[in-house]
């Protein structure tokens, strides 16, 4: 009998957390048979700056050969490199929910932005409006459970419960199914659907941010930030904190107001200052049906979840820069949600020094970062050429990431325990990668590997 193949290229996503990039290809049984290939994502790697060089380095594949590129979600380490696929030839279909094609317009133009500033490379090739333009011209929209046929692959799309929109994406080829999880959320969201179970997958190609970790309690991270809050009203400071503008702030919106109409903090002033996430925010008012049932029903009642007495959004620079002369106490949320950029890390620089004031984190820090330096205890950060002392109370939170624990990691892969075959460990750092995979081999007898970057294997279907 006849045996199909696919080969599994690991081109971004191995080693790191960010810069997700699979390449998928069908490998011919008979000479002249039609090859496809498909990816995976098309990500930045992030650490020290929104772009490491390596970005601009070429393709290890030709993205004139490539056919469709699937995109799990609109966070920039899944998207930012779509203008360089273009600008180097790709002329294939993109692929997403609508969520995430609208939330990546506003995730490119504003990397785009601030990648203009960049003066070590010439991104005038790359990140233009009209490579952008045609980002979009060729992307196209898939629902939910909604097979798709891209022959010889049939793909759906499954909720990840990761941020607005976010996918799993299955591919089913002569009967096996291979399921990139894309990033997986840390269900229940306060505004989001579980993740949807996996119960029949063959190959697994999964995240692992935290597979090395867990974080507190659901239940206690609305409590944890009540309490943030109320210590910082005591103590006459400012609450300042660094968030990322897609998902995390529309969260902490919505808690902060579920506080606000509980009467359960104190009316301060709060401030919205992310210009992006402020866009963002209309995005996700346009899918509702998006949200898990608790939330739509509030919207039902007429309830507007990302609106509240004292809320300040702060789109223009002039407005931003107004912010300190407020008197405390207050709450400042800005991006972006590792400081390594926007107007966060001008507020920083003011409430750093401050024993009075707050530093709230609510997501995962890259290494290198500026936030990963503050959540360590540095007890100096340089930031724009200065030497910042950290004085301010350094509260974390990890119950808000937006990634499954190493706990969830597990349960998750053991509703398809019985089917798969290989589960290929990515997206996380090298510790936490090892950590899942170990657990994986241990706890449930799966054969689970930790890949490398650039390596290739062959799947039998």
């Amino acid at each position: 009998m006849e045996i199909k193949k696919l080969k599994l290229t690991f081109c971004g996503g191995t080693g790191v957390v960010t810069g997700s990039n699979f390449l998928l290809e069908t490998i011919p049984a008979t000479p002249g048979e039609t090859v496809r290939r498909v990816l995976v994502d098309c990500g930045l790697t992030q650490s020290t700056k929104l772009a490491d060089d390596l970005n601009w380095n070429p393709f290890p594949y030709d993205p004139k050969t490539i056919d469709a590129l699937f995109v799990t979600h609109a966070h920039i380490d899944h998207v930012g490199r779509i203008p360089k696929l273009i600008a180097d030839g790709f002329q294939g279909k993109i692929y997403s929910t609508p969520p995430t094609k609208d939330i990546a317009r506003f995730m490119l133009d504003d990397t785009a932005s601030i990648l203009g500033h960049d003066k070590e490379h010439d991104l005038g090739a790359i990140y233009t409006k009209e490579i952008i333009n045609k980002a979009f011209s060729l992307w196209e929209t898939i629902e939910y459970h909604k097979p798709f046929d891209l022959s010889p692959f049939t793909v759906t799309l499954k909720d990840a419960g990761h941020i607005l929109g976010s996918s799993m994406i299955e591919f089913l080829y002569n009967g096996k199914k291979i399921v990139f999880t894309g990033d997986l959320g840390n269900s229940p969201s306060p505004l989001l659907k579980d993740t949807e179970p996996i119960t029949d997958a063959d190959y697994l190609i999964m995240e692992s941010v935290y597979g090395d970790r867990n974080h507190e309690d659901r239940a206690e991270r609305k409590i944890l930030l009540e309490h943030a809050i109320q210590d910082n009203v005591k103590r006459k400071g400012a609450l300042v904190t660094p968030t990322f503008s897609l998902e995390r702030s529309q969260e902490l919106l919505y808690e902060i107001d579920t506080l606000v109409e509980e009467g359960r903090i104190p009316l301060v002033p709060i401030f919205f200052d992310s210009p992006l996430a402020i866009h963002l925010t209309t995005v996700f008012k346009k899918y509702p049906e998006y949200f898990n049932d608790v939330v739509q029903k509030r919207i039902r009642s007429g309830d507007d979840i990302f609106l509240f007495p004292g809320l300040t959004s702060t789109l223009d620079t002039d407005q931003s820069k107004m912010i300190p002369r407020m008197p405390n106490p207050k709450v400042i949320i800005a991006g972006s949600g590792m400081s390594n950029g926007g107007r966060i890390i001008h507020h920083e620089k003011s409430y750093l020094p401050d024993p009075q004031s707050t530093i709230l984190l609510t997501g995962y820090q890259s290494l290198g970062t500026l936030g990963r330096l503050i959540q360590e205890g540095s007890k100096t950060v340089r930031i724009e050429g200065e030497t910042i002392p950290v004085k301010a109370h350094v509260v974390m939170i990890g119950g808000y990431s937006g990634h499954k624990d190493s706990d969830a990691l597990v349960n998750f892969v053991e509703n398809t325990a019985d089917t798969v075959k290989r589960i290929y460990v990515v997206m996380g750092e090298p510790a936490s990668s090892l950590f899942l995979a170990q657990r994986l081999r241990d706890n449930l007898g799966i054969d689970a590997i930790v890949p490398q970057q650039g390596d290739s294997v062959e799947l039998p279907c």
